[in-house]
């Protein structure tokens, strides 16, 4: 009876601390990538949204069918904000979570996001899509190495089946 009994309450302790460690790594990720990346996203400040982002990236709008590298991503991303500054065009972004895997120093995350858009008279238009990353830890820190999404027909009813940040 007793092996049984210190079985299961090994199993359960292991369980705790895998759990308590990877609730600890998603706060981590939540901090040095989410929380900034909806920031920088919403003011349009590129170049603290591109250190969000390995060198290594490789970024995949799906529905675009092109593979970008850092500098071309970071290129696109200049140019839209500059023009979205100049015609006084403000923007927004929330991310729902489907699934967060995180092993050692990479992590692949799933969800959705709607982007906002209120153009300068006001009018306001909302964006959603489906996005898959991989996140890598380097020196540290961590960034996105990969990046796709794609509309996938969501919607606001499939976006808020995603779980919130936390």
């Amino acid at each position: 009876m007793r092996l049984p009994l210190t079985a299961c309450f090994f199993t359960l302790l292991f369980s705790i601390t895998a759990t308590a460690q990877t609730d600890s790594l998603t706060e981590q990720i939540n901090e040095q990538v989410w929380k900034p990346f909806i920031n920088t996203f919403n003011n349009m400040y590129t170049e603290g949204f591109m250190a969000l982002h390995s060198k290594k990236l490789v970024r995949i709008p799906e529905d675009s069918r092109h593979i970008y590298n850092y500098d071309e991503y970071a290129q696109n991303i200049r140019t839209g904000n500059e023009n979205g500054k100049k015609g006084k065009i403000r923007q927004s972004i929330e991310l729902r979570f489907v699934n967060r895997f995180i092993q050692d120093e990479q992590a692949f995350e799933t969800g959705y996001f709607k982007t906002t858009v209120i153009q300068s008279d006001g009018s306001k238009r909302n964006s959603y899509g489906k996005f898959h990353v991989l996140l890598q830890k380097e020196r540290d820190v961590w960034k996105i190495m990969l990046d796709t999404d794609a509309g996938d027909n969501v919607d606001e009813a499939t976006f808020q089946k995603g779980k919130s940040l936390e």
